[in-house]
């Protein structure tokens, strides 16, 4: 593959670099290979949805950073980190292949905020700009990089890569390594490549025939493929809740009960799924999984998180066996959440089963994930937390996952973002649905403040 330097693009919005800065580098790992299951996944999910999955963002320098400053960065990260060398190549079938560089040179496009115009909002519409472009798999480099100046000074710096370059907990480790990389010792987890052949290997095979055994287990209890309702307009939908009320109780009844944060708010979504539902069925969280845990993968900057699956009975139960029942069911989803998704895929469609039942579930949350700030509330602050305020923010043709929900921290509340397939789960469905957690939430809350830790 050619030692790819594209020029600057350009587009019908106004922003265009200034200047793009040539910047060589060259690291270790190179070669070429299968995706690995983290990659597989991602991929799959790509090419449903129609999108390269940007992520990233933009942020302020610190006072004094050059340009320069910031190159040597951009080279130190594409050394250090094999995934920002990676490209794909298709076989003849059009199978994804992983292709990691030994050396090459990529552009870092410095941007001037044009006179009278507000820079952080200029910053945010470049970071826009660099999503909004089309992305070549085969031919660019998955990491587009621009310094903003204000007035000639780096104020500024948008990041945004492709999503097959690293998960969320990835991004963040990566973020500390470039603040600390005088003091960053050598990497040590497996690269993609190397997962991919120990993926290969009989000690992967045996993970991969044992995980799918599980994933045989929680298919069966799925129903068959859901038919669809066509409704008028954007068939695909994002909105968000923001609750005071829900972070307050799932606070409340994680110290009282002494559970994981994220088994609380799985047991609320389970009973809150089962309810709505009405048919009897098991309820159906697909979590996702940071699979760090596991051994070789605990600081790679790599995609490696992927969707479990928890398929839990909480119908008519007591909230602390709902609970019970709903942790159990959640380790075993994150204990084989490390899978290969081609072999589920095919498996879901032998067993003639609706793949996309449930709720994708991904918590995402850094503050409040293993304990939340502050004493346990009292009952009259779960009584007085405000109730959560829902809206609407997207409708595209372009799809989502069929109904997912991610879960972030702001101050003192929840932030939930909902996605639904509305043929599917249409949106007065969805707003139900979060605020039946809320109410659950508080309920349970105010319960077990009462009775069981007065």
């Amino acid at each position: 593959m050619p030692d790819t330097y594209l020029p600057a693009p350009a587009d019908t919005t106004g922003i265009r670099a200034t200047t793009r800065i040539p910047v060589r580098f060259s690291g270790d790992g190179a070669g070429t290979g299968p995706l690995s299951w983290g990659q597989r996944e991602i991929w799959l999910t790509m090419v449903r949805q129609r999108s390269w999955l940007p992520i990233g963002g933009w942020a302020a320098l610190p006072a004094a950073t050059t340009v320069e400053d910031v190159a040597a960065d951009l080279r130190w990260a594409m050394r250090r980190y094999p995934t920002f060398r990676t490209r794909l190549r298709f076989d003849a079938d059009g199978v994804p292949l992983q292709t990691v560089a030994a050396w090459g040179t990529i552009g870092l496009d410095v941007f001037d905020v044009p006179a009278g115009a507000d820079p952080e909002a200029y910053t945010a519409a470049v970071d826009a700009h660099y999503r909004a472009l089309d992305y070549d798999f085969v031919a660019e480099w998955p990491v587009r990089m621009g310094v903003v100046r204000v007035a000639g000074a780096p104020a500024y710096l948008s990041t945004v890569t492709c999503h097959l370059v690293t998960d969320g907990v990835g991004g963040r480790l990566m973020l500390r390594e470039v603040a600390a990389r005088s003091e960053t010792v050598p990497t040590t987890g497996l690269q993609p490549l190397e997962q991919a052949r120990w993926q290969a290997s009989p000690a992967g095979e045996k993970q991969r025939e044992k995980a799918l055994r599980h994933w045989d287990r929680m298919l069966r209890q799925l129903p068959p493929p859901a038919p669809l309702t066509e409704r008028p307009g954007p068939r695909h939908h994002r909105g968000e809740f923001h609750s005071a009320a829900l972070y307050t109780a799932t606070h409340a009844v994680s110290v009282v009960f002494d559970v994981d944060t994220s088994q609380v708010l799985m047991t609320f979504l389970a009973i809150a799924l089962t309810d709505l539902a009405g048919d009897g069925r098991p309820a159906v969280i697909r979590p996702m999984v940071d699979n760090r845990f596991r051994r070789g993968l605990g600081d790679v900057v790599a995609m490696v998180a992927q969707h479990g699956i928890c398929v839990t009975d909480v119908a008519g139960l007591p909230f602390d066996e709902a609970m019970r029942r709903t942790g159990i069911a959640a380790m075993l989803a994150y204990k084989w959440a490390y899978h290969d998704p081609a072999a589920v895929a095919t498996l879901s469609e032998t067993l003639d089963v609706d793949l996309e039942a449930g709720i994708w579930f991904n918590d995402r949350r850094t503050l409040s994930r293993q304990m939340f700030p502050g004493d346990k509330p009292t009952a009259e602050q779960v009584r007085a937390a405000a109730p959560g305020e829902f809206r609407w923010t997207v409708a595209q043709d372009d799809p989502f996952d069929p109904l997912n929900i991610d879960v972030d921290d702001e101050p003192g509340l929840f932030r939930l973002t909902w996605f639904t397939d509305t043929w599917r789960t249409p949106p007065a469905r969805v707003e139900a649905l979060a605020r039946a957690v809320e109410a659950l939430a508080v309920h349970e809350a105010l319960l077990a403040l009462e009775t069981r830790n007065p």
